[in-house]
């Protein structure tokens, strides 16, 4: 008589798998903007009021804070919305954010960017993936 030990998995729930993927991508894009501070000439240009070639104003703060917003919006609704909602809301929203990235890379772009822009862009990917997988009810 054996017995063996299996270790127990739960499934769990869509909702919280792309909440937690926006929590990941969130984290990433936030230190990516801190790690940015520690390179050379960084501190200096933001005296003057530049961050890469644009000017520090009220509007790029502004569009700055609507870019934070969003993702960090979607790990709250990613668990509040209905479904069908919440599938073409994820859908949309990572869908729109791949270039976003990836235009953060313009310009001078150190290997730490390039390292979180494609896991943040695999994080996206994974999210439009689970939307798109989302399981439907059979009637």
């Amino acid at each position: 008589m054996s017995t063996h030990n299996t270790l127990s998995d739960i499934k769990i729930n869509v909702k919280l798998k792309l909440a937690t993927i926006w929590t990941s991508f969130m984290f990433l894009y936030i230190y990516v903007d801190y790690f940015h501070l520690y390179m050379p000439g960084t501190l200096k240009d933001i005296l003057v009021g530049k961050v890469f070639v644009f000017d520090i104003s009220y509007v790029f703060l502004l569009v700055a804070m609507i870019f934070v917003a969003i993702p960090t919006l979607m790990i709250f609704l990613s668990v509040a919305l209905p479904a069908k909602v919440n599938r073409w809301t994820n859908l949309i929203v990572a869908t729109i954010f791949i270039p976003y990235m990836l235009f953060n890379l313009v310009g001078e772009a150190w290997v730490h960017m390039y390292l979180a822009a494609a896991i943040e862009v695999a994080l996206l990917c994974l999210i439009i993936y689970y939307a798109w997988k989302w399981p439907h009810v059979e009637i």
